[in-house]
């Protein structure tokens, strides 16, 4: 029996942005396992976007898959008018995509620290208007029973060496995360962050310090092991679920304790 089947996602349709990525390939599978249609987006990582795709299709009827600069205004107006046009509703909307530079904080150019914030902060603002607003067309996405789940990471409270424009980025978002959720709370959405620790992904090869990062991670984490996909799939779908109703509004760190160690 999967571990996830006390989690009831039948009937539900999930969009994941970010979905090429480790992590966001995850959250589309433990989605879809628990009975959710997943559509996922992705910008320029087009074999992890076929591989997303082909592990949703094993599981159910094939996904649908697309593409989105959320950087771009033009491109993230294109996407939500896309959604609009081809998904029923969102009842679970996971804001996993993220960029950014690693550089010293005196070493960013404007443009570093706008790009930094617009893909990793303003697209959460901006999808979620878009998706509560009708358009001449098309009626809300979100509504009343739908969930928000973006995600964060520690960077957002604390200061890593080259991770400024990143770490500004995610504490913008977890701000936004809680002023939506006390907007959109007495309209039934539900609106929660998760905050990963470091995760043995794809994506630290982009960080100029990585072997120091595990190491560190590695030696401080309590439960004496690293975060994985998987277990940060498991608590989105967790807050996605019957199980989470009264979690609103909420930071969840999933890190093996190592946010509490000083």
């Amino acid at each position: 029996m999967n571990r996830f089947t006390m989690i009831n996602l039948a009937g539900k349709t999930a969009l994941v942005t970010g979905g090429s990525g480790d992590i966001g390939r995850a959250i589309c599978r433990r989605l879809a396992e628990c009975g959710a249609t997943v559509a996922f987006s992705y910008f320029s990582d087009h074999e992890g976007a076929e591989k997303t795709a082909a592990e949703l299709s094993a599981l159910s009827a094939a996904p649908q898959v697309l593409r989105v600069n959320l950087g771009e205004d033009k491109s993230r107006t294109a996407f939500i008018a896309q959604c609009q046009s081809t998904l029923p509703r969102i009842d679970l909307l996971v804001s996993n995509a993220a960029s950014g530079v690693f550089r010293d904080s005196t070493a960013l150019s404007a443009r570093h620290f706008q790009w930094t914030m617009d893909v990793n902060a303003r697209s959460l603002l901006e999808l979620v208007s878009g998706f509560t607003k009708p358009s001449e067309k098309h009626p809300p996405l979100l509504l009343p029973g739908s969930v928000i789940v973006a995600m964060s990471s520690l960077g957002a409270t604390r200061a890593i060496p080259q991770y400024a424009a990143l770490g500004a980025s995610k504490a913008a978002l977890e701000s936004i995360a809680r002023h939506l959720a006390l907007e959109l709370g007495p309209t039934g959405i539900r609106v929660n962050v998760v905050s990963p620790g470091l995760v043995k992904t794809r994506a630290l090869d982009h960080f100029p310090n990585k072997a120091h990062l595990l190491e560190v991670a590695s030696s401080r984490t309590p439960l004496a092991r690293l975060c994985t996909p998987d277990d940060v799939a498991a608590v989105v779908t967790f807050l996605c679920s019957q199980h989470a109703a009264m979690i609103h509004g909420q930071t969840i760190h999933v890190d093996g304790g190592y946010s509490i160690v000083g």
